[in-house]
């Protein structure tokens, strides 16, 4: 049988390892928890499930507030169930004032993710990327991370809470409001970590980090190419970002076959193929990102004989690896 899996205090507790290092670590982000386990097979340490890509690929609509607090909570816990990771959950703006908040905050908790980031946007929220957004004020904002903590204290102390500013390129916003802000939601809010929304150069980067008490985590806004790591880590930052990556990754591939299929057929899924077994990291392998020995190991040790299946002389069949006890 597999090892013992980690409780969620003991992820949360991992979180909180990497985000208080002296060194800069990479979160990658996407939708699916197939993408969380591959994140994890590729040697990351922490994954964020990004409300708009949960909009894009599971609602198919815009990342406008649409999607609700049971939608993301009930596919958190999907997340949170397949991987040892720490799983950083975008909570958009908690779904409401403080009081929306804090229970927000507790669902998330029941939910086993390792911790949750609230942005300061006004309702209904627009993309982080994207044009219209309008800030609420900080102090209705500290207000809400206030509630954020509280709920968080009264089931599990060690559950992250990461306070997002989206005032760089809102209505009136300015790298000096951002920068307040974050300042405001450390101190005044008790956030863990705060994560200033795309960030533009790497001097707002080391001055940000030089003058917020919490660590800090960014997703760059600026041009490209990106800076590299250890540009990023030299100016203090201690996670970098990149919220729809996978995400991202994956639609791009699917376009680009779906097209090619359209125009050549067969000929174009065969080139797929060989260029998958032509790729630097080989073919993703299924079973292994869906665990699916997993369920051998179960049938094998609980199973009589006369219900468990003929995985030798069936399609797919491979020799057995295990043996009931």
């Amino acid at each position: 049988m597999s090892g013992k899996p980690l409780t969620p205090t003991e992820k949360r507790l991992r979180l909180r390892e990497v985000i208080n290092r002296k060194t800069l670590s990479v979160m990658p982000g996407g939708f699916s928890p197939v993408y969380a386990r591959m994140a994890e097979m590729a040697g990351f340490e922490c994954f964020f499930l990004a409300g708009s890509q949960m909009s894009a690929f599971l609602a198919g609509v815009p990342d406008n507030g649409i999607l609700g607090l049971r939608d993301v909570v009930d596919h958190a816990r999907h997340m949170a169930r397949v991987t040892p990771m720490p799983i950083l959950v975008d909570a958009d703006t908690g779904f409401g004032n403080a009081v929306n908040v804090h229970y927000t905050v507790q669902e998330m908790v029941n939910a086993g993710v390792a911790g949750l980031q609230i942005e300061d946007q006004e309702a209904p929220k627009k993309s982080g990327t994207g044009a219209g957004r309008r800030c609420i004020s900080i102090e209705e904002n500290v207000g809400k991370l206030r509630a954020a903590v509280a709920a968080r204290n009264e089931l599990d102390p060690q559950f992250v809470i990461c306070a997002r500013t989206d005032s760089l390129g809102s209505e009136g916003g300015s790298f000096e409001d951002a920068l307040a802000r974050c300042v405001a939601y450390a101190k005044d809010g008790g956030a863990d970590m705060v994560w200033l929304n795309s960030i533009r150069s790497l001097d707002q980067v080391q001055e940000a980090c030089a003058k917020v008490p919490v660590p800090m985590l960014a997703s760059w806004g600026g041009p490209r190419p990106t800076p590299s790591l250890a540009e990023f880590e030299k100016r203090g930052l201690r996670i970098l970002l990149h919220p729809t990556i996978a995400a991202s990754a994956g639609m791009q591939a699917a376009w680009q076959l779906l097209t090619d299929m359209k125009a050549r057929g067969s000929d174009a899924i065969n080139d797929w193929a060989d260029g998958v077994g032509k790729q630097s990291a080989g073919a993703a392998d299924l079973k292994k990102i869906f665990n699916a020995d997993r369920i051998r190991e179960i049938e094998d040790l609980c199973l009589p004989d006369s219900a468990r299946r003929d995985y030798v002389n069936t399609s797919g069949g491979h020799t057995p690896t295990s043996k009931k006890p």
